[in-house]
Protein backbone atom coordinates (compact mmCIF):
# COMPACT_ATOMS: atom_id res chain seq x y z
CA UNK A 1 0.00 0.00 0.00
CA UNK A 2 1.42 3.18 -0.69
CA UNK A 3 2.34 5.85 2.34
CA UNK A 4 -0.55 6.79 4.36
CA UNK A 5 -0.60 11.02 5.54
CA UNK A 6 -3.60 13.11 7.75
CA UNK A 7 -4.42 16.27 7.24
CA UNK A 8 -5.98 18.24 10.44
CA UNK A 9 -7.25 21.18 9.51
CA UNK A 10 -10.62 23.13 10.20
CA UNK A 11 -10.54 24.90 6.60
CA UNK A 12 -12.12 22.97 3.66
CA UNK A 13 -10.67 23.95 1.07
CA UNK A 14 -6.98 24.47 2.71
CA UNK A 15 -7.40 20.43 3.43
CA UNK A 16 -8.99 20.06 -0.29
CA UNK A 17 -6.07 21.90 -1.88
CA UNK A 18 -3.26 19.56 0.53
CA UNK A 19 -5.80 16.16 -0.27
CA UNK A 20 -5.54 16.78 -4.35
CA UNK A 21 -1.65 18.09 -4.68
CA UNK A 22 -0.87 14.63 -1.88
CA UNK A 23 -2.99 12.08 -4.05
CA UNK A 24 -1.74 13.42 -7.22
CA UNK A 25 1.93 12.84 -5.65
CA UNK A 26 0.79 8.87 -5.02
CA UNK A 27 -0.09 9.25 -1.19
CA UNK A 28 -3.32 7.55 0.22
CA UNK A 29 -4.44 10.61 1.98
CA UNK A 30 -6.88 11.20 4.88
CA UNK A 31 -8.49 14.34 6.14
CA UNK A 32 -9.62 15.51 9.76
CA UNK A 33 -11.46 19.08 10.89
CA UNK A 34 -10.77 18.85 14.67
CA UNK A 35 -9.12 18.00 16.94
CA UNK A 36 -10.79 14.84 18.66
CA UNK A 37 -11.56 13.70 14.56
CA UNK A 38 -7.93 14.34 13.94
CA UNK A 39 -6.60 11.80 17.07
CA UNK A 40 -9.44 9.19 16.32
CA UNK A 41 -8.52 9.02 12.63
CA UNK A 42 -4.71 8.79 13.66
CA UNK A 43 -5.68 5.87 15.88
CA UNK A 44 -8.08 4.51 13.33
CA UNK A 45 -5.81 4.34 10.79
CA UNK A 46 -2.03 5.32 12.18
CA UNK A 47 -0.78 7.05 9.08
CA UNK A 48 3.18 7.78 8.20
CA UNK A 49 2.78 11.70 8.40
CA UNK A 50 0.40 14.19 10.02
CA UNK A 51 0.27 17.65 8.70
CA UNK A 52 -1.11 19.37 11.65
CA UNK A 53 -2.66 22.72 11.71
CA UNK A 54 -1.76 24.49 14.87
CA UNK A 55 -5.26 26.38 15.27
CA UNK A 56 -8.51 24.40 15.44
CA UNK A 57 -11.88 24.34 16.91
CA UNK A 58 -11.41 22.45 20.32
CA UNK A 59 -7.83 22.13 20.78
CA UNK A 60 -4.69 23.41 19.37
CA UNK A 61 -1.69 21.51 17.15
CA UNK A 62 0.58 20.73 20.44
CA UNK A 63 -2.39 19.02 22.76
CA UNK A 64 -2.49 17.01 19.29
CA UNK A 65 1.39 16.19 18.78
CA UNK A 66 1.18 14.99 22.60
CA UNK A 67 -1.27 12.23 21.49
CA UNK A 68 -0.37 11.45 18.16
CA UNK A 69 2.69 10.73 19.49
CA UNK A 70 1.45 8.51 22.39
CA UNK A 71 -0.20 6.48 19.78
CA UNK A 72 3.22 6.03 18.45
CA UNK A 73 5.93 7.74 18.42
CA UNK A 74 7.15 6.78 15.36
CA UNK A 75 4.46 8.75 13.72
CA UNK A 76 6.04 11.94 11.92
CA UNK A 77 4.35 15.13 12.20
CA UNK A 78 4.52 18.51 10.52
CA UNK A 79 3.15 21.75 12.08
CA UNK A 80 1.26 24.42 10.44
CA UNK A 81 0.04 27.54 11.55
CA UNK A 82 -0.79 31.10 9.84
CA UNK A 83 1.68 32.74 12.30
CA UNK A 84 5.53 32.74 11.75
CA UNK A 85 5.61 32.45 15.78
CA UNK A 86 9.51 31.49 16.36
CA UNK A 87 8.81 30.66 20.21
CA UNK A 88 5.69 28.06 18.86
CA UNK A 89 8.00 26.50 16.44
CA UNK A 90 10.80 26.05 19.27
CA UNK A 91 7.85 24.50 21.47
CA UNK A 92 6.44 21.87 18.71
CA UNK A 93 9.90 20.81 18.36
CA UNK A 94 10.28 19.95 21.92
CA UNK A 95 7.34 18.21 21.79
CA UNK A 96 8.31 15.90 19.13
CA UNK A 97 7.00 17.32 15.56
CA UNK A 98 9.39 16.55 13.17
CA UNK A 99 9.03 20.20 10.81
CA UNK A 100 7.17 23.42 11.28
CA UNK A 101 6.01 24.98 8.29
CA UNK A 102 4.26 28.55 8.01
CA UNK A 103 0.63 30.02 5.93
CA UNK A 104 1.18 30.47 2.99
CA UNK A 105 3.63 27.87 2.03
CA UNK A 106 5.03 26.78 -0.79
CA UNK A 107 3.78 23.42 -2.62
CA UNK A 108 7.21 21.96 -3.42
CA UNK A 109 8.81 22.90 -0.25
CA UNK A 110 5.07 20.65 1.37
CA UNK A 111 5.78 17.59 -0.95
CA UNK A 112 9.51 17.74 0.15
CA UNK A 113 9.09 17.93 3.97
CA UNK A 114 6.15 15.27 3.26
CA UNK A 115 8.38 12.83 1.58
CA UNK A 116 11.33 13.57 3.88
CA UNK A 117 9.14 12.73 6.79
CA UNK A 118 7.76 9.63 5.29
CA UNK A 119 11.08 8.36 4.58
CA UNK A 120 12.21 8.69 8.74
CA UNK A 121 9.12 6.76 9.78
CA UNK A 122 10.45 4.05 7.26
CA UNK A 123 13.82 4.64 8.86
CA UNK A 124 12.97 4.15 12.11
CA UNK A 125 10.21 1.06 11.49
CA UNK A 126 13.01 -0.78 9.99
CA UNK A 127 15.43 0.15 13.25
CA UNK A 128 12.71 -0.93 15.50
CA UNK A 129 12.33 -3.90 13.46
CA UNK A 130 16.04 -4.82 13.36
CA UNK A 131 15.96 -4.31 17.45
CA UNK A 132 13.55 -6.75 17.93
CA UNK A 133 15.30 -9.10 15.59
CA UNK A 134 18.72 -8.69 17.72
CA UNK A 135 16.75 -9.28 20.80
CA UNK A 136 14.91 -12.50 20.30
CA UNK A 137 14.83 -15.50 17.47
CA UNK A 138 11.71 -14.31 15.02
CA UNK A 139 10.35 -14.95 11.96
CA UNK A 140 10.62 -12.12 10.43
CA UNK A 141 13.81 -12.67 8.97
CA UNK A 142 11.66 -15.04 6.00
CA UNK A 143 9.87 -11.54 5.24
CA UNK A 144 11.88 -10.27 2.57
CA UNK A 145 11.08 -6.56 1.39
CA UNK A 146 11.66 -2.70 1.85
CA UNK A 147 8.74 -1.24 0.13
CA UNK A 148 6.25 1.17 2.37
CA UNK A 149 3.32 -1.55 1.29
CA UNK A 150 5.48 -3.72 3.21
CA UNK A 151 6.48 -1.44 5.57
CA UNK A 152 3.57 -0.70 6.77
CA UNK A 153 2.18 -4.37 7.52
CA UNK A 154 5.78 -5.05 9.54
CA UNK A 155 4.25 -1.84 11.45
CA UNK A 156 1.02 -3.11 12.30
CA UNK A 157 2.97 -6.91 13.25
CA UNK A 158 5.14 -4.83 15.64
CA UNK A 159 2.49 -3.13 17.18
CA UNK A 160 0.25 -6.57 17.60
CA UNK A 161 2.47 -8.78 18.94
CA UNK A 162 3.37 -6.19 21.91
CA UNK A 163 -0.78 -7.25 23.11
CA UNK A 164 -1.07 -10.32 24.31
CA UNK A 165 -4.07 -12.31 23.33
CA UNK A 166 -5.28 -9.69 20.31
CA UNK A 167 -7.33 -11.73 17.51
CA UNK A 168 -5.87 -11.15 13.84
CA UNK A 169 -7.31 -11.41 10.43
CA UNK A 170 -5.07 -12.03 7.49
CA UNK A 171 -6.79 -10.93 4.35
CA UNK A 172 -5.09 -10.90 1.03
CA UNK A 173 -4.44 -13.51 -2.23
CA UNK A 174 -3.68 -16.43 -2.43
CA UNK A 175 0.59 -16.64 -2.01
CA UNK A 176 0.88 -12.89 -0.74
CA UNK A 177 2.82 -14.47 2.56
CA UNK A 178 0.36 -14.44 5.37
CA UNK A 179 1.53 -17.42 7.45
CA UNK A 180 4.58 -15.60 7.40
CA UNK A 181 2.66 -12.77 8.81
CA UNK A 182 1.37 -14.95 11.45
CA UNK A 183 4.19 -16.68 12.73
CA UNK A 184 6.31 -13.30 12.82
CA UNK A 185 3.57 -12.19 14.85
CA UNK A 186 4.13 -15.22 16.92
CA UNK A 187 8.14 -15.05 17.01
CA UNK A 188 7.97 -11.15 18.18
CA UNK A 189 5.41 -11.78 20.93
CA UNK A 190 6.05 -12.77 24.87
CA UNK A 191 4.24 -16.18 22.90
CA UNK A 192 7.64 -17.08 21.04
CA UNK A 193 8.44 -20.12 23.49
CA UNK A 194 4.87 -21.42 23.66
CA UNK A 195 3.94 -23.47 20.23
CA UNK A 196 2.68 -22.20 17.09
CA UNK A 197 -0.10 -24.42 15.11
CA UNK A 198 -1.32 -24.23 12.01
CA UNK A 199 -4.42 -25.61 10.66
CA UNK A 200 -5.99 -25.06 6.90
CA UNK A 201 -9.65 -25.33 7.37
CA UNK A 202 -10.25 -25.71 3.39
CA UNK A 203 -8.76 -29.42 4.28
CA UNK A 204 -11.25 -31.14 6.84
CA UNK A 205 -15.04 -31.92 6.66
CA UNK A 206 -17.08 -30.22 9.10
CA UNK A 207 -16.99 -33.23 11.78
CA UNK A 208 -13.25 -33.65 11.40
CA UNK A 209 -12.20 -30.04 11.92
CA UNK A 210 -14.54 -29.98 15.11
CA UNK A 211 -12.11 -32.80 16.25
CA UNK A 212 -8.90 -31.50 15.14
CA UNK A 213 -9.24 -28.33 16.72
CA UNK A 214 -11.44 -29.29 20.27
CA UNK A 215 -10.31 -32.84 20.48
CA UNK A 216 -12.28 -35.54 21.80
CA UNK A 217 -13.16 -38.01 24.96
CA UNK A 218 -12.42 -41.67 25.07
CA UNK A 219 -15.69 -43.52 23.70
CA UNK A 220 -17.51 -39.53 21.74
CA UNK A 221 -17.82 -41.77 18.60
CA UNK A 222 -17.18 -44.95 16.85
CA UNK A 223 -13.38 -46.14 16.72
CA UNK A 224 -12.31 -43.21 19.48
CA UNK A 225 -10.29 -45.71 21.19
CA UNK A 226 -8.52 -43.24 23.45
CA UNK A 227 -9.26 -39.48 24.60
CA UNK A 228 -7.42 -37.06 21.22
CA UNK A 229 -6.08 -33.48 22.17
CA UNK A 230 -7.03 -30.87 20.09
CA UNK A 231 -4.89 -27.97 18.50
CA UNK A 232 -6.79 -25.29 20.72
CA UNK A 233 -5.21 -27.62 24.11
CA UNK A 234 -2.23 -28.40 22.61
CA UNK A 235 -1.28 -24.43 21.59
CA UNK A 236 -2.14 -23.64 25.26
CA UNK A 237 0.11 -20.01 26.02
CA UNK A 238 1.19 -19.95 21.87
CA UNK A 239 -0.87 -19.00 18.68
CA UNK A 240 -3.13 -20.33 16.75
CA UNK A 241 -3.06 -19.68 13.16
CA UNK A 242 -6.07 -20.85 11.27
CA UNK A 243 -5.78 -20.90 6.95
CA UNK A 244 -9.06 -20.53 4.65
CA UNK A 245 -10.98 -19.16 7.79
CA UNK A 246 -14.12 -18.51 5.41
CA UNK A 247 -14.29 -22.63 4.25
CA UNK A 248 -15.23 -23.00 8.47
CA UNK A 249 -18.33 -25.27 8.24
CA UNK A 250 -20.95 -22.77 10.30
CA UNK A 251 -21.23 -25.36 13.54
CA UNK A 252 -17.54 -24.70 13.90
CA UNK A 253 -17.27 -21.46 13.53
CA UNK A 254 -20.44 -21.14 16.00
CA UNK A 255 -18.48 -22.99 18.31
CA UNK A 256 -15.12 -20.69 17.52
CA UNK A 257 -16.81 -18.19 18.10
CA UNK A 258 -18.10 -19.06 21.87
CA UNK A 259 -14.59 -20.16 22.83
CA UNK A 260 -13.02 -16.90 21.29
CA UNK A 261 -15.97 -15.14 23.61
CA UNK A 262 -15.37 -17.44 26.97
CA UNK A 263 -11.40 -19.06 25.85
CA UNK A 264 -13.43 -22.10 27.50
CA UNK A 265 -14.38 -25.19 25.09
CA UNK A 266 -15.31 -28.78 25.45
CA UNK A 267 -13.93 -32.06 23.88
CA UNK A 268 -16.20 -33.59 21.94
CA UNK A 269 -18.08 -36.11 23.60
CA UNK A 270 -17.18 -34.50 27.00
CA UNK A 271 -19.11 -32.50 29.66
CA UNK A 272 -16.40 -30.90 31.55
CA UNK A 273 -14.96 -26.77 30.56
CA UNK A 274 -11.82 -26.58 30.00
CA UNK A 275 -9.59 -23.37 29.54
CA UNK A 276 -6.75 -22.28 27.28
CA UNK A 277 -4.44 -19.36 26.91
CA UNK A 278 -3.93 -18.80 23.60
CA UNK A 279 -4.25 -16.41 20.49
CA UNK A 280 -6.19 -16.77 17.62
CA UNK A 281 -4.84 -15.84 13.97
CA UNK A 282 -7.02 -16.48 10.95
CA UNK A 283 -6.47 -15.75 7.29
CA UNK A 284 -8.47 -15.70 4.11
CA UNK A 285 -8.28 -14.55 0.65
CA UNK A 286 -11.79 -14.58 0.00
CA UNK A 287 -13.94 -11.46 0.61
CA UNK A 288 -15.44 -12.57 4.14
CA UNK A 289 -18.20 -9.54 3.86
CA UNK A 290 -19.04 -11.24 0.67
CA UNK A 291 -19.71 -14.25 2.48
CA UNK A 292 -21.36 -12.90 5.17
CA UNK A 293 -23.82 -11.22 2.60
CA UNK A 294 -24.22 -14.72 1.03
CA UNK A 295 -25.15 -16.27 4.14
CA UNK A 296 -22.12 -18.51 4.39
CA UNK A 297 -19.86 -17.08 6.96
CA UNK A 298 -21.30 -15.67 10.57
CA UNK A 299 -21.25 -11.81 10.60
CA UNK A 300 -20.50 -12.02 14.82
CA UNK A 301 -17.45 -14.16 14.20
CA UNK A 302 -16.32 -12.07 11.58
CA UNK A 303 -15.91 -8.69 13.77
CA UNK A 304 -14.83 -10.89 16.59
CA UNK A 305 -11.93 -12.15 14.44
CA UNK A 306 -11.33 -8.97 13.32
CA UNK A 307 -10.13 -7.07 16.76
CA UNK A 308 -7.07 -6.12 14.14
CA UNK A 309 -6.88 -6.47 10.19
CA UNK A 310 -4.16 -6.50 8.13
CA UNK A 311 -4.11 -6.88 4.42
CA UNK A 312 -1.25 -8.03 2.82
CA UNK A 313 -0.66 -6.33 -0.63
CA UNK A 314 -0.23 -8.45 -3.45
CA UNK A 315 3.22 -8.67 -5.11
CA UNK A 316 2.50 -6.52 -7.97
CA UNK A 317 1.94 -3.23 -5.58
CA UNK A 318 5.48 -4.29 -3.97
CA UNK A 319 7.96 -2.98 -6.96
CA UNK A 320 11.16 -3.50 -6.44
CA UNK A 321 10.86 -6.23 -3.76
CA UNK A 322 10.19 -8.55 -6.29
CA UNK A 323 14.21 -8.05 -7.35
CA UNK A 324 14.81 -8.11 -3.41
CA UNK A 325 12.64 -11.75 -3.42
CA UNK A 326 14.01 -12.80 -6.40
CA UNK A 327 17.65 -12.57 -4.79
CA UNK A 328 16.49 -14.01 -1.61
CA UNK A 329 15.19 -16.84 -3.70
CA UNK A 330 18.18 -17.43 -6.01
CA UNK A 331 20.69 -17.31 -2.58
CA UNK A 332 18.58 -20.15 -1.19
CA UNK A 333 17.74 -22.69 -3.89
CA UNK A 334 21.46 -22.65 -5.30
CA UNK A 335 22.56 -23.34 -1.66
CA UNK A 336 19.95 -25.93 -1.54
CA UNK A 337 21.00 -27.34 -4.98
CA UNK A 338 24.67 -26.66 -4.86
CA UNK A 339 24.18 -24.26 -7.91
CA UNK A 340 26.31 -21.03 -8.36
CA UNK A 341 23.48 -18.40 -9.10
CA UNK A 342 24.65 -14.66 -7.50
CA UNK A 343 22.58 -12.19 -9.55
CA UNK A 344 19.49 -11.19 -12.30
CA UNK A 345 20.38 -9.96 -15.39
CA UNK A 346 19.16 -6.57 -16.80
CA UNK A 347 16.68 -8.47 -18.83
CA UNK A 348 15.65 -10.84 -16.48
CA UNK A 349 15.22 -7.93 -14.05
CA UNK A 350 12.90 -6.52 -16.37
CA UNK A 351 10.78 -9.21 -17.22
CA UNK A 352 10.38 -9.91 -13.21
CA UNK A 353 9.35 -6.35 -12.50
CA UNK A 354 6.98 -6.15 -15.58
CA UNK A 355 5.05 -9.59 -14.91
CA UNK A 356 1.91 -9.15 -13.07
CA UNK A 357 2.45 -12.32 -10.86
CA UNK A 358 -1.13 -13.55 -10.36
CA UNK A 359 0.35 -16.09 -7.66
CA UNK A 360 2.17 -13.20 -5.79
CA UNK A 361 5.20 -14.53 -4.09
CA UNK A 362 4.68 -18.28 -3.97
CA UNK A 363 5.07 -17.98 -7.93
CA UNK A 364 7.70 -16.02 -8.13
CA UNK A 365 9.61 -18.46 -5.72
CA UNK A 366 8.34 -21.27 -8.05
CA UNK A 367 9.78 -19.67 -11.13
CA UNK A 368 13.38 -18.77 -9.09
CA UNK A 369 13.32 -22.67 -7.80
CA UNK A 370 12.38 -23.96 -11.37
CA UNK A 371 15.32 -21.81 -13.08
CA UNK A 372 18.02 -22.45 -10.61
CA UNK A 373 16.86 -26.85 -11.11
CA UNK A 374 17.38 -26.59 -14.91
CA UNK A 375 19.52 -24.11 -15.69
CA UNK A 376 23.72 -23.44 -13.91
CA UNK A 377 23.71 -19.62 -13.92
CA UNK A 378 25.90 -17.50 -12.75
CA UNK A 379 23.19 -14.72 -13.64
CA UNK A 380 19.66 -14.99 -13.74
CA UNK A 381 18.68 -14.57 -17.55
CA UNK A 382 15.68 -13.73 -19.55
CA UNK A 383 15.90 -17.42 -21.30
CA UNK A 384 15.72 -18.93 -18.18
CA UNK A 385 12.13 -17.65 -17.17
CA UNK A 386 9.20 -19.36 -18.24
CA UNK A 387 7.89 -18.38 -21.87
CA UNK A 388 5.24 -16.15 -20.61
CA UNK A 389 7.02 -13.70 -18.44
CA UNK A 390 10.10 -13.96 -20.87
CA UNK A 391 8.19 -13.24 -23.75
CA UNK A 392 6.62 -10.11 -21.78
CA UNK A 393 10.36 -8.39 -21.76
CA UNK A 394 10.02 -8.05 -25.63
CA UNK A 395 6.89 -6.00 -25.71
CA UNK A 396 4.57 -6.21 -29.10
CA UNK A 397 5.43 -8.93 -31.16
CA UNK A 398 6.82 -8.66 -34.87
CA UNK A 399 3.86 -10.77 -36.18
CA UNK A 400 3.77 -11.71 -39.77
CA UNK A 401 7.07 -9.55 -40.11
CA UNK A 402 5.34 -6.42 -39.49
CA UNK A 403 7.28 -4.48 -37.36
CA UNK A 404 5.25 -2.62 -34.65
CA UNK A 405 4.49 1.43 -34.64
CA UNK A 406 5.79 3.72 -32.69
CA UNK A 407 2.90 4.65 -30.94
CA UNK A 408 2.46 0.38 -30.18
CA UNK A 409 5.24 0.54 -28.30
CA UNK A 410 4.88 3.58 -26.59
CA UNK A 411 1.21 2.13 -25.78
CA UNK A 412 2.29 -1.03 -24.73
CA UNK A 413 5.07 0.49 -22.08
CA UNK A 414 2.28 2.83 -20.69
CA UNK A 415 0.58 -0.31 -19.90
CA UNK A 416 3.00 -2.36 -18.63
CA UNK A 417 3.92 0.93 -15.80
CA UNK A 418 0.22 1.10 -15.20
CA UNK A 419 0.32 -2.38 -14.08
CA UNK A 420 3.11 -1.94 -12.22
CA UNK A 421 1.88 0.75 -10.26
CA UNK A 422 -1.12 -1.48 -9.08
CA UNK A 423 -3.73 0.94 -12.00
CA UNK A 424 -1.88 3.83 -9.54
CA UNK A 425 -2.55 6.52 -12.02
CA UNK A 426 -0.90 9.09 -10.73
CA UNK A 427 1.91 7.53 -9.68
CA UNK A 428 2.55 5.96 -13.36
CA UNK A 429 2.14 9.17 -15.16
CA UNK A 430 4.99 10.36 -12.62
CA UNK A 431 7.27 7.40 -13.76
CA UNK A 432 6.26 7.97 -17.20
CA UNK A 433 7.32 11.86 -17.21
CA UNK A 434 3.99 12.82 -18.27
CA UNK A 435 1.07 14.39 -16.20
CA UNK A 436 -2.18 12.86 -15.23
CA UNK A 437 -4.22 14.18 -17.58
CA UNK A 438 -1.78 13.58 -20.44
CA UNK A 439 -2.18 9.86 -19.28
CA UNK A 440 -5.68 9.78 -18.86
CA UNK A 441 -6.32 10.79 -22.54
CA UNK A 442 -4.59 8.20 -23.91
CA UNK A 443 -5.75 5.67 -22.42
CA UNK A 444 -9.36 7.02 -23.27
CA UNK A 445 -8.17 6.42 -26.54
CA UNK A 446 -7.01 3.27 -26.30
CA UNK A 447 -10.18 2.03 -25.07
CA UNK A 448 -11.81 3.55 -28.12
CA UNK A 449 -9.38 1.81 -30.29
CA UNK A 450 -10.52 -1.35 -28.22
CA UNK A 451 -13.97 -1.06 -28.72
CA UNK A 452 -13.90 0.02 -32.11
CA UNK A 453 -11.93 -2.91 -32.90
CA UNK A 454 -14.08 -5.31 -30.77
CA UNK A 455 -17.15 -3.71 -33.11
CA UNK A 456 -15.50 -4.58 -36.39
Amino acid sequence: MIPTVLIVDDEPSVARSLERVLRDAGYRVGVAPTASTGIARAQQDRPMVVLLDHHLPDGTGLDVLTSLLELDPRMRVVVITAFGDTSLAVQCIKAGACDFLTKPYDMEKLLHTVEAARREYEAQLQLSLYRMREHRSVGTHRIVGESPALLEVLGVVEKVARSDATSVLLSGESGTGKELVARAIHDLSERSEAPFTDLNCSSFSEGLLENELFGHEKGAYTDAAQMKLGLVELTDGGTLFLDEVADMPELVQAKLLRFLDSRKFKRVGGVRELDVDIRVVTASNKNLPEEIRAGRFREDLYYRLKVVSIHMPPLRERGEDVILLAHHFLEMMSHRLKKRFDRVSPEARRALLGHSWPGNVRELRNVIERAVLLEDGPALELRHLPPEIAREERGPRFREGRIPSLQEVEDHHVLRVLEFTGDNKSQAARLLGISRQSLLDRLKRLERERVSTFAE
